[in-house]
């Protein structure tokens, strides 16, 4: 069968299995079994296909059909230009996070902690970027640690990120320096909204990383009331929020001491962001 036939094939069992986006998922799971660039799949399309690397091909897309994530299938997942080993042990980097992923870089920082780092996606995609600046990532998950150190190694970060488990600031024991950026993206999401999510992401994500249990405000709870110890003056607290989490966010923040707090949507408009600054 050429591949263009058996793309149209996979295509068709997307829709029918009414996945979001068929057609892209069918290119992307072609271009990882052919172990080739997916923007030149094109150029392999009129190829006929090894019966072996069908068979791979069409099971892959059977996965896709019982709404098992593209990243859990090929391994992989793009976030802000780099490429990140996924698991279902943490959560998907997702296109949204990198607004938060701005939002920090828009001021000089040397030493930042991400809380809830998961596949470190927010640390290392902050290292990368400020060279010479340095961090710890932190999370109550071993597994999740175990992506992240995967993740630090591939991009020769190990002398620049070290990684820690515990919970928020308890992971910080022994610790002595402060920070001038502290970040997180924590479980946001109310329990009463879990069975509303995506299949992908309610049935193959880590549930202790999407949801508190409850309202979806404990995690800012617990950072603000600890972040006083380990933010400089003058240093900034940047989280990520639900999208109907704005005010209540704010307003925490400012009751917690922190000044210029902002709320910052996404590139859709919704919003994404809460950052405020520890007065000097």
């Amino acid at each position: 069968m050429r591949a263009a036939e058996l793309l149209a094939q996979a295509t068709k069992r997307l829709v029918e299995a009414e996945v979001p986006d068929p057609g892209r998922d069918a290119r992307r799971l072609m271009a990882h079994v052919l172990k080739v660039p997916p923007g030149r799949l094109t150029l392999f399309l009129p190829e006929p296909v090894d019966p072996e690397l069908q068979v791979i091909y069409l099971t892959l897309v059977e996965r896709r059909a019982d709404r098992v994530p593209v990243s859990h299938l090929v391994g992989r997942r793009m976030f802000y230009g780099r490429e990140f080993l996924v698991t279902p042990e943490v959560l998907d980097p997702r296109p949204e996070t990198e607004t938060l992923i701005e939002v920090a870089l828009t001021e000089p920082f040397g030493r930042v902690l991400d809380l809830g780092t998961g596949s470190g996606c927010i640390l290392l995609t902050l290292l990368s970027e400020r060279e010479g600046a340095v961090g710890y990532g932190c999370d109550i998950s071993p597994a999740a640690l175990n992506v992240a150190y995967w993740n630090r190694n591939a991009l020769g970060l190990e002398g620049r990120a070290e990684l820690l488990e515990g919970r928020w600031f308890e992971a910080l024991k022994g610790v002595t320096e402060r920070f001038d950026l502290i970040v997180s993206n924590p479980p946001y999401i109310a329990v009463n909204e879990m069975p509303f999510l995506a299949p992908e992401v309610r049935d193959h994500e880590p549930r202790l990383a999407l949801t508190d249990e409850a309202n979806g405000l404990t995690a800012y709870h617990a950072i603000l009331a600890g972040y006083a110890k380990w933010l400089e003056p003058g240093g900034r607290l940047v989280v990520e929020i639900g999208m109907r989490q704005g005010m209540a966010v704010c307003d925490l923040f400012s009751a917690a001491g922190l000044r210029g707090v902002r709320l910052i949507p996404d590139l859709d408009g919704r919003d994404r962001v809460v950052v405020g600054t520890k007065p000097r």
